[in-house]
């Protein structure tokens, strides 16, 4: 099991650029793949990034390619997401997640949450 922290959320203007973070507790922080999430209000928690235990391979939403930029740092047991050319619809609170499995888009697999950060992207 690990805990997840997330930081780095608020209030951006459309255009700007946001750097998300979640901290890990625990010392197998590197066997874990690693998603972050995103809940709009009245919305279902839809995949935002996930990038897999090494930080070699890494997946993205449709919405967020070429937008947003996961990478981890294990020594820091750290997942980030830098955020550019945000967008109104970004808005929304998001979450880090762990996995045991592969890195995958499917919300079921991540058996570990933070409580997440809100973004707020205005127009």
């Amino acid at each position: 099991q690990v805990q997840l922290v997330e930081s780095g959320g608020g209030l951006v203007q459309a255009g700007g650029s946001l750097r998300l973070s979640c901290a890990a507790s625990g010392r197998t922080f590197s066997t874990y793949s690693m998603g972050w999430f995103r809940q709009a209000p009245g919305k279902e928690r839809e995949f935002v990034a996930a990038i897999s235990w090494s930080g070699s391979n890494t997946y993205y939403a449709d919405s967020a390619k070429g937008r947003f930029t996961i990478s981890r740092d294990n020594a820091k047991n750290s997942v980030y997401l830098q955020m550019n050319s945000l967008k109104p619809e970004d808005t929304a609170v998001y979450y880090c997640a762990a996995s045991v499995t592969r890195a995958t888009r499917t919300a079921t697999a991540y058996t570990d949450w933070g409580q997440g950060t809100q973004v707020t992207v205005s127009s």
